[in-house]
């Protein structure tokens, strides 16, 4: 019998937890303010990651905390500490990849499921059978593992063992995440949690005869980016991925926006339910499919190492710049008794502006802007700054947690 895998996305704040509960997570995971490898994400304070566990066990949705880094010894008191904190709040699972820090987390929090973090470089089925051993309930697979792996390792392991991989999002140029490089450029420790990026910045050549003379790579009129790869995605492999035992498919992402959650999620959801009911009618919908993730900031799109080691054909870095098509607006927080939808601006747009309402159960709808109005209630023609409230009329029905969306030329007037 087949496993139903979970959907695990990513949320940076409250709020994203909420849309993707809303637009069908199975399971969140989240970070807190300290010990979980995001430093630069929003994150959650202690209150609003139980607030969060509460909204999304009261929709029977999992929330999992991530408390992975690499802990010296300063930091297993702090790390003790909040373990006891995390206790009264009961998250779902703890994702970690510290072994001293699992030790600390079996001893407080015995009742919860631990996770082993994919910066543990989980990379056959001896180390997970070990973390069976001790404990733990699921481990990440590497990234670098190929789905024929994954297929023996999942007959070698105890079968109420779970193996998570990830499926969509940002991939790293190291082994599993384990880098180097932004401690080396800036002091700043990828695997303490505040990793800067550098393999996103863009780089020149110096020849070794001819130094201070720096060379550019022509990529295209954006430049070139030699480190950063293209985004994974496997929505249109997820018969491959059930067939090769994966449990959870993990999303990256605990840095991105409301509107790169709800997309993903809805797609993916959509995408699990459509095979699951039947591989026809998933294998009919893969366009829709395609096209949502496509509406999402990315890197263009690659199946990483489940195929084996990318030839020159599908190579994962060759080009790997931003391409971004839609622009998120605002998420409707509230709808007027007048029908007016109640949301916090994101991004610029206008009266009489052609936008899109993206509906949680997949629906999407063309929109027109009839009005906007200020909280004092004065009408506006244009809503030009971000994070200001608004109230905005439209043509067709928007929806608690509708989000509103639109292409870059219109919204990024």
């Amino acid at each position: 019998m087949k496993r139903k895998p979970e959907l695990l996305i990513p949320a940076g704040s409250l709020e994203v937890l909420k849309i993707a509960v809303i637009y069908g997570a199975d399971a969140v995971y989240v970070g807190g303010d300290v010990y979980s490898l995001r430093a630069k994400a929003k994150n959650f304070s202690l209150e609003e990651m139980g607030e969060g566990i509460a909204f999304a066990h009261a929709h029977g949705k999992k929330v999992y905390v991530t408390a992975n880094i690499f802990a010296h010894n300063e930091d297993l008191n702090g790390i003790a500490q909040y373990l006891e904190k995390l206790k009264d709040l009961k998250p779902d699972g703890l994702i970690i990849a510290d072994p001293g820090v699992f030790a600390l987390a079996k001893k407080l929090l015995p009742e919860t499921e631990l996770h082993i973090s994919t910066q543990a470089n989980n990379t056959n089925y001896l180390t997970y059978r070990f973390w069976w051993e001790q404990g733990a309930k699921r481990a990440v697979c590497a990234r670098e593992l190929s789905l024929g792996e994954i297929a023996e390792l999942r007959k070698q392991i105890p079968p109420e063992m779970e193996i998570e991989a990830f499926v969509h999002g940002a991939m790293c140029i190291s082994y599993s995440g384990r880098c180097l490089l932004s401690n080396y450029f800036t002091g700043r420790d990828a695997n303490q949690g505040s990793c800067t990026h550098p393999c996103r910045w863009k780089y020149a050549v110096v020849e070794e005869q001819r130094p201070g003379e720096y060379l550019p790579v022509f990529e295209n009129e954006r430049g070139t980016f030699l480190f950063n790869s293209k985004d994974l995605s496997m929505i249109g492999h997820l018969d491959d991925l059930i067939e090769a035992g994966i449990d959870s498919f993990k999303v990256e992402g605990r840095m991105k926006t409301g509107l790169y959650v709800a997309t993903v999620t809805r797609a993916y959801r959509k995408a699990i339910d459509d095979y699951l009911q039947s591989p026809m009618c998933y294998r009919e919908n893969q366009d829709w499919y395609l096209q949502e993730i496509a509406k999402c900031t990315n890197r263009q799109f690659t199946t990483g190492f489940f195929y084996g080691k990318p030839g020159s054909s599908q190579q994962i870095y060759d080009r790997s710049t931003y391409e971004k098509e839609w622009v998120y607006l605002g998420l409707v927080e509230q709808v007027t008794e007048s029908g007016l939808a109640r949301i916090t601006q994101r991004n610029k747009f206008a009266k009489g502006d052609q936008i899109e309402v993206m509906k949680p159960n997949g629906e999407n709808l063309s929109a027109k802007v009839l009005q906007i109005l200020d909280e004092k209630g004065e009408e506006r023609e244009s809503a030009p700054h971000a994070k200001e409230r608004l109230y905005v009329k439209l043509d067709c029905p928007a929806g608690e947690y509708d989000m509103l969306r639109c292409r870059e030329k219109n919204g990024g007037r």
